[in-house]
């Protein structure tokens, strides 16, 4: 009978040293007595609201520097529009440290979302004009494969002064884009790199002649490309534009 006693008596003893403990640590208690006072954000951000950043953060400071949740302020902070990765800290005796790496966007993703240079979506902030970024598209875990033939793709062609406005790979895996000079390009499904290098190494002769605009070109041959040429667009009126002949369809072997 003794011995559970001395059993009770220590886990007693125990839980009166603790409890105060755990009330500091939890903010029942001492939470006024040390008090965050202080915040310090870190970082190079242009669209992050401070206003927005400082309360999302106060009401995870208002607990006390013991009871402060870190993690969960972390979280909240990373929901704010902009913020693509936030780090929260403490530093003795009232301070309250923040770190923002904002997103800097790379391309428009889809349907109302852009794609950072780390490689991850967030969705379009309202009243931003994203026009001028290229449009990339495809399902989202094909993310980085669909910036890699990005990359290949402007290599090629901006050796020749044109950019890659859009690239997409569709649900069933094929790919196509669009040239800065209004050229489709069906790429298809296979060897999407070696499609690519052929149909740049003749682009400058597909091009030659500005009265006959390469509106289409499908790679999906082993051997060739089925071309689809237009007419030009003559924009002074006093200049007559050239008899219509329709548009043509041609074959081109490599």
């Amino acid at each position: 009978m003794n011995a559970v006693l001395r059993i009770l008596a220590w886990i007693l003893a125990l839980a009166l040293v603790a409890l105060p403990v755990v009330a500091v640590v939890n903010g029942w208690i001492g939470a006024e007595r040390w008090p965050l006072t202080k915040l310090r954000v870190h970082g190079q951000f242009k669209r992050v609201d401070p206003a927005m950043l400082r309360s999302a953060v106060l009401p995870y400071a208002q607990r006390g520097f013991f009871a402060v949740q870190l993690q969960q302020a972390q979280a909240r902070l990373e929901q704010l529009p902009w913020v693509e990765k936030a780090e929260v800290r403490k530093r003795w005796p009232d301070t309250l440290e923040i770190d923002i790496v904002e997103h800097r966007p790379f391309a428009r993703w889809g349907e109302g979302k852009l794609l950072s240079e780390e490689g991850k979506l967030f969705a379009t902030p309202r009243n931003l004009d994203a026009s001028a970024l290229p449009q990339l598209g495809g399902p989202e875990s094909q993310v980085p494969e669909v910036v890699a033939l990005y990359n290949d793709s402007t290599q090629l062609f901006g050796a020749m002064g044109m950019q890659v406005r859009t690239l997409v790979m569709d649900a069933r895996g094929s790919w196509s884009l669009q040239l800065s000079n209004g050229t489709q390009v069906i790429v298809g499904r296979a060897d999407a790199r070696p499609r690519l290098s052929r149909f740049a190494r003749l682009l400058p002769q597909l091009i030659r002649n500005p009265e006959q605009p390469l509106e289409r070109a499908d790679l999906r041959y082993t051997n060739g490309f089925a071309l689809v040429w237009g007419q030009a667009v003559h924009e002074d009126p006093k200049t007559p534009a050239p008899a219509p002949a329709g548009r043509g369809q041609a074959q081109a072997t490599t």
